[in-house]
């Protein structure tokens, strides 16, 4: 099963990959991304993020899968969290979804990371049953928490913090 690591030049297939997912998620309004900035953060001087490509056999991108680097504290050891796993619908079943994710777990061990995290939404019962039959146990008492838009922004210039940690 072809996978390969995203190049730049795979900048709009990436994008419409991400379309693909956010409608599949019924959220096709969601998507707000500029597509350069996309191709700085992660194809510039300092990539945040990283892409692998699953490829069918006329070479025609079938999924991706999306994800960077975290740190566990206590571990003492980087961690990789997977943001995004999508295969596109008419190529379910046929094995792309767990090749792509078996390729960032080969990552993760090679790289010395602890863990692979993710998320699922908790309507996703057909992602939350191939995840399962992989292994994978769900955090039940964890809580994700956000803060974006104008609350990150009010939150990072809350009066009398330091400025030496930006």
């Amino acid at each position: 099963m072809p996978l390969r690591a995203a190049r730049e030049a795979d900048l709009d297939t990436i994008v419409e990959l991400i379309r693909a997912l956010a409608e599949y998620e019924r959220e096709p309004d969601a998507v707000r991304l500029d597509p350069e900035e996309l191709r700085r953060h992660l194809f510039g001087a300092r990539p945040f993020a990283e892409v692998l490509l699953a490829e069918d056999a006329s070479g025609a991108n079938v999924g991706f899968a999306l994800f960077f680097h975290n740190f566990s504290t206590w571990e003492g050891k980087p961690g990789i969290h997977l943001e995004d796993l999508f295969v596109r619908p008419e190529c379910r079943g046929l094995g792309y979804g767990r090749a792509l994710l078996s390729a960032v777990a080969e990552l993760a061990v090679a790289r010395g990371c602890a863990r692979l995290e993710w998320a699922v939404l908790d309507w996703n019962e057909p992602a939350l049953g191939f995840y399962r039959r992989l292994g994978a146990q769900p955090l039940e008492e964890w809580t994700t928490h956000r803060v974006e838009g104008d609350a990150l922004h009010a939150l990072a210039t809350i009066p009398g913090t330091s400025s030496d940690t930006k």
